[in-house]
Order: structure tokens, then C-alpha cells, then sequence
């Protein structure tokens, strides 16, 4: 089979495309046949060699955490999925023509596998932060960098659960964000005066990592009401540092759920080949991403 795969930490240029043996499902995985891959900024950090507490890596090592795909091996002790359903989920190594998955759930009815491969890591961080921050229906929630994956979701279950968002975004994303139920707002000079005008801020996400913390505090009021997944930086501000994965299967099961009530929907904004798996991490390093980008195996 086809599997992108790297041999050294780096930049885009040490993914290489290559011919690998298929890998097994295990006890309690399942395989699949690979339609579409999520493309995330965890895959890139990865590769650089960032995050390497929370994902240990062994070189050479493949690339990707979701998947959307057909179910062709089902491992021991297995049960509510069977050879040719189509799922989609969280596992490793997924840029590939086939993977082994550790969570996953069928795919709601009407959803392609390029907008089901979209939704793993990122439905679980959005509930994850939301959890974390706090939130309750009738607040006002700031999130910052709203508009790529995490960000709409973020924006959608708060809506769904009562709460107020505004969001943040470069100008072109600023309509995507009021369609998404947002008061919209543009990075730069003065940004802070402009969400004081929208209204009160409870609590506040950091999902870009662009260097706000201590304006994000200064809007809350509290640092314990501000949560960040991009900034390593937040210990200096009393922030908390969301990085460790909370239930991958709720996380979906929930996905799967508000997806058919139509009550979440990510766009794919651009997909790749397995070829070009170096553009997505260069695409997606660079952020102003608006929904998900994934690759088409």
C-alpha cells in the first residue's frame, strides 16, 4: 500500500510517499480502507518534533490521526461494526491507503467521507475546551481564531447549548463567522476595543496562538477563565494548557449526533492527494484556514 512517512523530524520536506505492508487491526481496532485522511496542525507538530510527549514517535513514522473510510478488518473483541460499514475515526499513521483505528462510529447518513474525515480530533478538542472553560448557556464565549476547524465547531455546540459567541478572524472569514451564528470581529490594532463594543466576555478561547493571552485575561477578568490549545506560552499568564485528549468515542458519538440533527457542519475547504501531503502541513502551518482540509487517498 501507499503511506506517507518521515524519517526524521523537519520541515514538509521529509514527508516522503512510499510503499508500505498493511498494517493489522489488533484487539479492541478495527482497519480501514482509507478514503480521506483530516489534515490537522497536530500532524505537523508531530513531524517538527514538537509534541512528542503527548504522541510518542518512533522513526521512521507515518503521518495523521483521522480517517474516514470502509471497514475491512475487524480485530478480536470487536462488537456494533462489521467488514464494509462506513465509519469514520480517530487512530494513527492515516495518511495511507489503509489504517488501523482505535475510535470510531458509523458515519451519519449523507456525509462523504472528505467531510467525515474532518471531524475526529476535531469535535473532541471543541468539546474538550468547551468542558474545560467552563462555559454555561447564557454566557458569552470569545474565541480566538474561530474560523478553522475547531473554531466552527466551537462556534456551533456553543450556540447549540445556549451560549453567545464571538468569534475572531481575518477579514475574509468574517461573513463565515456570522453564518455560523457569530458576532465577528478582524485580528489587529484596536481588536480589544472592538469586542468591548460587542458585548460582555465570560470566558475565552485561544485556538490560533497568536500571542493574545494577556488580552484574553484582561477581557475575562480571570485567567482561570481562559483556556488555550495553540500557546505554550500559557503558564506565564495563568492560563490553563489544554493538550491531552479527553473520550474519542463520546466525542464522536456526540458528533455523529449533531451532525444529523443538522445541527454541525465543517466545510472542507481544500483537499489534497496522498502526493501532496507536504502542501496540506504548509497550508495548514499557515492557518486562515475556514473548516477543515484533508487529504484523498
Amino acid at each position: 500500500m501507499k503511506k506517507v512517512s518521515f524519517a526524521a523530524f523537519g520541515g514538509p520536506d521529509v514527508l516522503h510517499l512510499i510503499d508500505a505492508e498493511k498494517p493489522h487491526a489488533g484487539p479492541g481496532r478495527i482497519r480501514v480502507r482509507v478514503r480521506a485522511a483530516g489534515v490537522n496542525p497536530v500532524d505537523w507538530r508531530i513531524r517538527e518534533g514538537q509534541v512528542l510527549g503527548a504522541h510518542p514517535v518512533e522513526l521512521p513514522s507515518g503521518v495523521g490521526l483521522d480517517a474516514a473510510g470502509v471497514v475491512d478488518e475487524v480485530g478480536e473483541g470487536v462488537d456494533g461494526v462489521a467488514v464494509g460499514d462506513h465509519v469514520f475515526g480517530e487512530g494513527s499513521d492515516t495518511y495511507a491507503e489503509f489504517a488501523v483505528l482505535s475510535a470510531w462510529a458509523l458515519m451519519p447518513e449523507g456525509l462523504t467521507f472528505e467531510e467525515a474525515a474532518g471531524y475526529p480530533s476535531v469535535v473532541e478538542t471543541a468539546l474538550r475546551v468547551l468542558r474545560e472553560v467552563g462555559v454555561r448557556p447564557g454566557q458569552t464565549l470569545l474565541v480566538n481564531g474561530a474560523s478553522g476547524g475547531v473554531g466552527s465547531a466551537v462556534l456551533q455546540i456553543a450556540r447549540d447549548r445556549g451560549v453567545a459567541v464571538i468569534g475572531t478572524a481575518g477579514a475574509a472569514n468574517q461573513e463565515y463567522l456570522r453564518g455560523l451564528g457569530a458576532l465577528a470581529t478582524t485580528y489587529g490594532d484596536g481588536w480589544v476595543e472592538r469586542v468591548r463594543l460587542l458585548g460582555r466576555v465570560d470566558a475565552a478561547l485561544d485556538l490560533a496562538g497568536s500571542g493574545v493571552l494577556a488580552e484574553l485575561v484582561e477581557l475575562t477578568g480571570d485567567p482561570r477563565k481562559v483556556v488555550t490549545i495553540a500557546d505554550l506560552g500559557a503558564p506565564e499568564f495563568g492560563v490553563r494548557f489544554s493538550g491531552v485528549a479527553g473520550s474519542v468515542p463520546d466525542a464522536l458519538a456526540e458528533a455523529a449526533a449533531l451532525i444529523a440533527r443538522g445541527r454541525l457542519h465543517i466545510p472542507v475547504e481544500r483537499s489534497y492527494s496522498l502526493a501532496e501531503a507536504a502542501a496540506a502541513h504548509i497550508d495548514s502551518r499557515a492557518g486562515h484556514t475556514r473548516g477543515r482540509r484533508v487529504v484523498i487517498v
